[in-house]
C-alpha cells in the first residue's frame, strides 16, 4: 500500500498509524508536588556553581543588579508556559507553543534551541560535579580519577536511572530535591557566623569604579546577565512532563510557579551568604563556590567540609538527572513528529522511556565537553571550559525563552478562543518585558571575547539544523498530537483525553491553520 503523504504550505504530512505511536508510548505518572521537585532539581545546582562567574564579570553589584532583571524576565516567560502548558498540553512544551503560533519553522527553530540547551546544559553540570568529587578525593586520599572518567560515570548512571522508567526518574527527583534544599538550609545557617559585607565588595575596582561595580556600572551589569541566568534556567522544563502528569492542566501550572519561587528564594540567599563568608575574588572563577564557603565556616575540620561538599554534589547531580529528563523528551517530540529522524523517539516496549534520545543527548553532551576540556587546555578557546559551556547553553536557552515569550503574545491574538485553564497575571506587556531582557542577555553572550567562539559555534550549529530542516526535514512529518492542535487550530490534539493519531493526512485541508 502506498504511504499516504500530503503537503500542506511548505511542508509535508506522512501517515502514521496506531502501531507508529504504540512505539513512542509515555506513561502518565507526575502530580503537583512531582512537577515542582522536577523544577527546582533541574535548576538547584545554580546554586552550587555556576552562578560565581557572573561576579567575575560584573563584581558583586553588577550580578546582584543582574539578578533582578533576569528574575523579572523569568516571572515573564514562567508565567507564559504557565499558561500556553495546560492550553497546549504536549510533550513538546516549548516547540508545542511555537508550532501553532508561527508555524512550523517556529516551532522547529524554538526546539532545536531548546535542544541545545538541553543537551549542552548537563555537559556544564558534569563539569562541576567533576570539580567537587575531584576536590573531594584529592583531599582524602591525594588522588582523584580524571575529570572526563567522572563524566562518563556520571553519565551512564543518570541516563540509565532515566531510562529505567518515569517512576524512578519522578521518585529520584523529590528525593534529591529536597536533600539539596536541606544541604542549602545548613548552609544558610552555619554561614550567618562568618558572614562580612566586606567580602561582598573586595574584588579591586578597575579604572576607578566603585567596589559594588569594580567593572563599571553598566558593563558589569550587561556581562553578568548570562550567569544570573543559571540561578533559573532549565525550570521551564515543566511543559515536557505534560503527557506524563496525570492532571497537566491543573498542575504544571503550580508546579511551574511554586519552583519559580523557590529558586528566587534559593538563588539569592546564596548570592548573598556564599560570597559573603568566601569573599567575592576568591570564588570568582570557582569550580565548588559553595565547597569554598563550607571550607571557611569549619575551618579546621577538613573532613567535615568535605562531608557536606559530598553532599553538595547532590545538588548537582539534581540538576544533571533532571535535565536529562528534559532533553530526553524534547528529543522524543520532535522526532516523534519528523523534525528529527523517526527513529530517535522509539521509547523502551516495558518501560515507556524514549531511551535512544536519552542516549543520544548524552553522547553529544559528553563529546562537546571532551572537545571544549581540549579547546582550553590547548588554548584553542580562551577561559573557562565550565564556563565557556554555560555560555552555550544559555545561548539556546534566551533564544528559546525569546521565541516562547513571542508565541505568547501570538497565540493571544490568533487563538483567543482556546481553552485556557490558567491566564497569565502578567499578560501580553510581561511576556514583551521577558522576550527583551532574553534579546539583551543573547547580545552580552557575544561581547566576551573568551566565550564568543564557543557562541558562535552554537549559532552555526543552529543555522545548521536549519539547513536539515528545510532539506529534508520539513518533507518528513507526521501528525504528532503537537501538529494536530496546530493544524485544527486547538480543535484536536489534546492526548489526554483523545489519544494519539485521532487526525489523518487525509483530513487536513490546504490551507489549515499554522501551517505556513
Amino acid at each position: 500500500m502506498e504511504e499516504q503523504q500530503r503537503t500542506i504550505g511548505s511542508v509535508t504530512y506522512r501517515e502514521a498509524g496506531e502501531e507508529y505511536f504504540a512505539q513512542r508510548k509515555l506513561r502518565r505518572f507526575a502530580g503537583i508536588w512531582s512537577l515542582w521537585a522536577l523544577g527546582v532539581a533541574a535548576v538547584i545546582s545554580g546554586d552550587f556553581s555556576g552562578w560565581n562567574f557572573g561576579l567575575d564579570a560584573g563584581g558583586f553589584g553588577g550580578l546582584l543588579v543582574a539578578t533582578v532583571i533576569i528574575t523579572i524576565m523569568y516571572f515573564g516567560l514562567c508565567y507564559s508556559i504557565a499558561e500556553m502548558s495546560p492550553a497546549q498540553p504536549h510533550t513538546g512544551g516549548a516547540y508545542s507553543f511555537s508550532r501553532s503560533a508561527m508555524g512550523p519553522w517556529g516551532g522547529f527553530a524554538t526546539g532545536v534551541a531548546e535542544t541545545i540547551e538541553y543537551v549542552v546544559t548537563p555537559a556544564v553540570i558534569v563539569t562541576f560535579a567533576a570539580s567537587y568529587l575531584q576536590s573531594i578525593f584529592n583531599s582524602w586520599f591525594d588522588w582523584s580519577p580524571a575529570t572526563w572518567v567522572w563524566w562518563a560515570i556520571l553519565y551512564v548512571i543518570f541516563v540509565g536511572l532515566n531510562v529505567v522508567g518515569v517512576e524512578a526518574s519522578f521518585r529520584f527527583a523529590v528525593v534529591i530535591c529536597l536533600l539539596s534544599l536541606g544541604i542549602l538550609a545548613i548552609f544558610y545557617v552555619a554561614s550567618l557566623w562568618d558572614f562580612s559585607w566586606n567580602n561582598l565588595t573586595n574584588m579591586a575596582p578597575e579604572g576607578g569604579n566603585s567596589d559594588w561595580f569594580p567593572f563599571g556600572t553598566v558593563e558589569g551589569v550587561f556581562l553578568a546577565l548570562p550567569f544570573a541566568i543559571w540561578f533559573y534556567l532549565a525550570i521551564e522544563e515543566l511543559p515536557l512532563a505534560a503527557e506524563e502528569s496525570h492532571d497537566p492542566k491543573r498542575d504544571i501550572p503550580k508546579g511551574t510557579i511554586y519552583g519559580l519561587v523557590t529558586l528566587i528564594i534559593t538563588g539569592f540567599l546564596v548570592l548573598f551568604l556564599n560570597t559573603g563568608v568566601t569573599g567575592a575574588e576568591e570564588i570568582r572563577v570557582s569550580g565548588e563556590p559553595l565547597l569554598d564557603g563550607f571550607r571557611v565556616i569549619f575551618g579546621g575540620s577538613e573532613n567535615v567540609s568535605n562531608v557536606l561538599g559530598l553532599a553538595a554534589v547532590a545538588g548537582i547531580i539534581a540538576s544533571f538527572h533532571t535535565i536529562i529528563y528534559a532533553y530526553g523528551r524534547n528529543i522524543f517530540s520532535l522526532s516523534r513528529a519528523g523534525y528529527y529522524p523517526h527513529w530517535l523517539s522509539l521509547t523502551h516496549g516495558k518501560r515507556n522511556t524514549p531511551y535512544i534520545a536519552l542516549v543520544a543527548g548524552a553522547l553529544i553532551g559528553y563529546g562537546l565537553a571532551l572537545l571544549l576540556d581540549q579547546a582550553t587546555k590547548n588554548d584553542w578557546l580562551g577561559g573557562n571550559l565550565s564556563a565557556a559551556l554555560l555560555s552555550m547553553a544559555v545561548g539556546g536557552a534566551v533564544v528559546s525563552y525569546f521565541l516562547q515569550m513571542v508565541s505568547f503574545i501570538l497565540l493571544r491574538r490568533k487563538l483567543p478562543n482556546i481553552d485556557r485553564p490558567y491566564r497569565s497575571p502578567v499578560g501580553i506587556p510581561g511576556a514583551a518585558i521577558g522576550a527583551l531582557i532574553a534579546l539583551i542577555s543573547l547580545a552580552a553572550l557575544f561581547w566576551r571575547d573568551d566565550y564568543r567562539p564557543g557562541v558562535v559555534g552554537v549559532a552555526i550549529f543552529y543555522l545548521l539544523a536549519l539547513v536539515y530542516f528545510s532539506v529534508t526535514g520539513r518533507n518528513k512529518l507526521v501528525l504528532s498530537p503537537e501538529e494536530e492542535f496546530a493544524l485544527t487550530q486547538g480543535a484536536h490534539g489534546h492526548p489526554e483525553t483523545e489519544g494519539y493519531g485521532t487526525t489523518h493526512v487525509a483530513d487536513i485541508p490546504a490551507g489549515a491553520g499554522g501551517s505556513q
